[in-house]
Formats: C-alpha cells, sequence, structure tokens
C-alpha cells in the first residue's frame, strides 16, 4: 500500500542560528543542551564523552545506529521497522522537494536489489550525495527541522537534516568523519547516514579519470554511479546507481544476491518478503 505524505514547506527556525557554515571558534557539534525543544531527552547517551575531540557525528552508548541525543533505549523489531520505513520515505521526498541529488547506497542498495525495501533486520539506511548536494544542504539547509503528516500519528513526526561543518575535507586521512550528514528522526533517534561521492582527485593527479572516492577508503569507477537509474524503495521515487549488481557483488559478493537465508530471515520470493525464522 502506498504511504503517501504531506510535506511541510514551512522549516522550523529554532535552531537557525547554527544554519551558516560553522567557524572553527565555535563548538563543533550540537550537544544535547543546544536541543532542548527538540529532544525529550534529559541524559546524554550520544557516546560523545568516549570519543575523540575531533569527530563530529557520535554513536549512542546503547547501539551504533541510534542518536543518543534523541533516545534512550532501541526500539523493538516491529517498531524499528516502521520507523525506518517513515525514515526513507521523508528522507527522499525531502531531497526530492528541494532538489538535491541523492541514491541509495551499501545495504540499503542491497535491500533494494531484493525487493526494493528495507531489509528487515537492518538498523539505519545509507545513501549517498554529490559534493554539489552536500555544498547545498550545508548552505541551506543545516540543522532545519521538517515536519510530516504520517498515517496513525496524529501529531505528526519531526526530522532534522545535521550536516558537519567539515564536510569539504574529502582526505581518507580525516577518519573519525567518513559520515558527512545524518537526517535524524528526532523522536526515535534512528538516522540515515548521508555520505558525499566525490572525485578522486589523487588519481586524477596521476592522469587517471572518471574515478570517485568517498572518505572511507569506498572507490568507484563514475561509469558504474553515473548515469543514476529511476526506481522505487518504500513506495517512494529514489535513484540507485547504473552499474548496481556489479557494485554489490563487489562490496558484499556474489551470494549476497541469490543466498535466501540471512540473519534469521528467510527470503519468501513468492510473495517477495524477507520473513523472519522463529529460533
Amino acid at each position: 500500500m502506498i504511504l503517501y505524505l504531506q510535506h511541510f514547506n514551512l522549516i522550523l527556525l529554532a535552531l537557525s542560528h547554527v544554519s551558516q557554515a560553522l567557524p572553527r571558534t565555535w563548538k563543533r557539534d550540537a550537544d544535547i543542551e543546544s536541543l532542548q525543544g527538540l529532544t525529550q531527552i534529559t541524559r546524554d547517551r550520544s557516546g560523545k564523552a568516549g570519543d575523540p575531540d575531533d569527530k563530529y557525528f557520535h554513536e549512542s552508548t546503547f547501539h551504533p545506529h541510534y542518536d543518543g541525543r534523541f533516545a534512550e533505549k532501541v526500539l523493538p523489531y516491529d517498531s524499528r521497522r516502521i520507523h525506518l520505513t517513515h525514515l526513507i520515505q521523508t528522507y527522499l521526498s525531502t531531497m526530492y522537494d528541494i532538489g538535491a541529488e541523492t541514491w541509495l547506497m551499501h545495504g540499503s542498495l542491497l535491500g533494494w536489489w531484493w525487493n526494493r525495501k528495507i531489509m528487515p533486520w537492518d538498523t539505519d539506511v545509507d545513501v549517498q550525495v554529490s559534493e554539489r548536494s552536500i555544498a547545498f544542504l550545508a548552505d541551506y539547509y543545516n540543522m532545519t527541522v521538517h515536519h510530516f503528516k504520517v498515517p496513525g500519528v496524529n501529531r505528526g513526526r519531526n526530522y532534522m537534516l545535521e550536516v558537519k561543518p567539515h564536510y569539504k575535507n574529502g582526505s581518507v586521512q580525516d577518519n573519525l568523519n567518513v559520515i558527512d550528514a545524518r537526517w535524524i528522526d528526532i523522536e526515535t533517534g534512528l538516522f540515515i547516514d548521508i555520505t558525499t561521492l566525490r572525485r578522486d582527485r589523487t588519481a586524477e593527479e596521476l592522469g587517471e579519470r572518471g574515478h570517485m572516492m568517498r572518505k572511507d577508503k569506498h572507490r568507484y569507477l563514475e561509469n558504474q554511479v553515473f548515469p543514476l537509474r529511476n526506481s522505487v524503495f518504500e513506495n517512494m521515487p529514489v535513484k540507485v546507481p547504473y552499474a548496481y549488481t556489479e557494485l554489490l557483488e563487489e562490496e558484499y559478493g556474489p551470494d549476497a544476491l541469490t543466498n535466501t537465508d540471512f540473519e534469521h530471515h528467510h527470503f519468501d520470493e513468492k510473495e517477495m518478503e524477507w520473513v523472519r525464522v522463529q529460533e
């Protein structure tokens, strides 16, 4: 069943004072104190205290795929699936509305390959953006909160886009900050990791053209990603890389595209669904 989402164009301005590029003399992250009024959490579980000072995004003390500024515990299996579905639907809707180029990658692309859905054991979503898009998001939408009406939620739900201040640093030496931005459900703490696909300038210096890279040392050929293909994911329009099969086999191996039993789930080819196997 198609889920229709109404995206309000009004962007809440509660955090507008940090929507500009952050100077080095400012605080390097939005700590829990600066988010009061958005978060219901009073105790910081972001994991920040145990991380190096130069790390921008943090993973919660109770699970790596929750933002501990907005959550204090993991969600049950069924509830998490619903919230993750809303998470990607609202993200795709927003990026489409504002004209930011984005596409699925990694485990989310693998879920798309199987049945155009998030795999039920996943606890986050992975997407990529272009260098032009991350600059656009940083300049105009950093720390904005977006309100959506979703079925079954009378008051609607809010999501925050957060871009790190040093998103322009494409060095693989900056291995503490491979994530460039996050789309965060501020009710549950679930988030989408947003990474930037960049020109591989090291390869270009060697005279090699058409090479792309990410800060986590993933490398691609430009024609593996572009032109992007139009498709559908969780009942929403989405873009995927051009050579998606090749990319998935390189990352996960050929068996990932044929193995119908994984993570205590079995893929029902008739229903086109991953079904949880009771232990």
